[in-house]
């Protein structure tokens, strides 16, 4: 990416231009902006601004951010500089922050070659470019990674499909709508209150409705219950229940869905099953995890052929991938993700971590030598995508990243991205204080080393297989020069 601070802008501000050159086609990285769930996409983890409201079109809608202290930032995309698939531009519309603080934004698509294309943010603003680089590298990253995984589905599956989620509001399914709407898919939010548009539905996790999946390719199901917090035994109900009912009953009306297709559309095409709303249900993604696997193995390396551990998160994530067995048991494709430790500062462990480590109080926890299996949450959607497009994928799924660390490990690599010191180990009393004897065991304290074999053998690609890029990359703090960006779209 390259960064100049010295174009004269039309509002007599300087303009800054941020470029790099992405490997699709112009037309397909216009559409992929002008896609719901762009601006999702591509907004940085690390500041403290939420998209509030995206804008319906990049031609002449409106994107609302929201800043600390209710401060709105509205983003006017303005008609008269749209030109696709070449040019939109939006200015910052909202008073008072547009009085003090102006920007103007377009963005430039330029052909670099048969089937690559050159993205250009040019940005009139009195902010300096040191500033905003960060913020832009990540954009341009994001924005390449996303293409690249968009690539490699289509191969598996040429075809848009309609994908149900639970659980889209949280962190995981937030960032997967919009992963999924800007690559073609359609999505449809599986919802416990009354929908507010066209994209949702009402969604009863004890007693669904007979018809909440008509016109579904395929569900992804994320909902449940934290399981952060004193492992109490109301809360230890709360994290059972919430998996294993919500999840059989889906299955049931999952494999009620496949049975009346069998039976009634056995010969009726996909896109006539799309205008008639006949049955088309291929393929039942849930959310698994690898406590599965018990608290602490030691050294042994666990796969997916592994066997199950003891404890209680072991117990509940076998009963809740037990739970979809009705799915699987009526001939529908059924995958369980699970997921390592997610990485974003937005939530979990980061979350939790982030602020001690940025003060200089971070530290290995107890003897260290734990083994932490993380998984990058841009990885972890990509695994999801591959879930319900890789007619070949089937089972349980390790979604964690080929190189797990020691708890000393991550702690190292957190505080060199940080540029902090970690010399304050954590005594091991310090997370029983917090979470109890057994939630402190079953998280804080467990020591999983997971491998994602079925991934590998699959040759399937990791955005950011090694610790330290993933951290950078999802804190903003990449290297002060960073490469022209250029992600081969068929890789891996």
């Amino acid at each position: 990416m390259t960064a100049c601070g010295n174009t004269p802008g039309r509002t007599g501000i300087v303009g800054l231009r941020f470029s790099s050159v992405v490997d699709a086609p112009q037309g397909e990285v216009f559409a992929w902006h002008a896609r719901p769930g762009a601006i999702i996409r591509l907004m940085p983890p690390w500041p403290p601004v939420q998209v509030e409201r995206e804008a319906g079109s990049v031609r002449d809608g409106q994107a609302v951010l929201r800043l600390p202290a209710g401060v709105r930032w509205v983003a006017a995309h303005q008609p008269g500089d749209y030109d696709p698939p070449h040019e939109f531009t939006d200015v910052l519309t909202s008073l008072p922050l547009a009085a003090v603080l102006p920007w103007r934004h377009t963005h430039q698509f330029t052909p670099a070659g048969l089937r690559a294309t050159r993205v250009t943010d040019m940005v009139e603003t009195p902010l300096p470019a040191r500033v905003l680089r960060p913020m832009f590298a990540y954009r341009h990253r994001q924005l390449a990674g996303d293409l690249a995984v968009h690539t490699r589905a289509r191969e598996l599956c040429p075809d848009p499909l309609t994908i149900a989620v639970t659980g889209s509001g949280g962190l995981i399914g937030t960032a997967l709508a919009a992963l999924l709407s800007t690559g073609g898919h359609h999505v449809i939010r599986l919802v416990r209150r009354p929908p507010r548009h066209a994209g949702e539905r009402y969604w009863r996790p004890d007693d669904p409705a007979p018809d909440l999946l008509s016109g579904v390719d395929a569900v992804i199901h994320l909902a449940g219950a934290s399981i952060a917090g004193r492992f109490t035994p109301g809360c230890k109900q709360e994290i059972r229940d919430s998996r294993t009912t919500p999840t059989r009953r889906l299955a049931e009306l999952a494999a009620a869905s496949v049975s009346a297709g069998a039976a009634g559309s056995a010969n009726t095409s996909a896109a006539a099953s799309a205008t008639t709303g006949a049955p088309r249900l291929r393929a039942f993604v849930t959310a698994s995890a690898i406590g599965i696997y018990g608290p602490d193995r030691g050294d042994e390396v666990l796969t997916e052929t592994s066997t199950r551990g003891d404890g209680f998160l072991a117990d509940v994530v076998a009963a809740w991938e037990d739970a979809a067995a009705l799915a699987a048991q009526a001939g529908l494709r059924t995958v369980q993700v699970r997921t390592g430790i997610v990485q974003s500062p937005r939530g979990g462990m980061l979350r939790l971590l982030c602020p001690l480590f940025e003060a200089g109080l971070g530290g290995r926890l107890g003897s260290g030598r734990q083994w932490l299996s993380w998984i990058g949450l841009d990885d972890l959607l990509d695994i999801y995508l591959r879930a319900v497009t890789d007619q070949a994928l089937s089972g349980p799924v390790n979604a964690v990243a080929p190189a797990p660390v020691r708890n000393a490990g991550y702690t190292a690599a957190l505080a060199g991205v940080l540029h902090r010191p970690a010399v304050l180990p954590v005594p091991a009393f310090g997370p029983r204080l917090l979470l109890g004897g057994e939630g402190a065991s079953e998280i804080a304290e467990a020591s999983q080393r997971v491998r994602p074999q079925r991934l590998i053998d699959a040759g399937h690609h990791f955005r950011h297989p090694g610790l330290e890029a993933a951290l950078r990359h999802v804190l903003g703090r990449e290297p002060a020069v960073t490469p022209a960006i250029r992600t081969p779209a068929s890789a891996g």
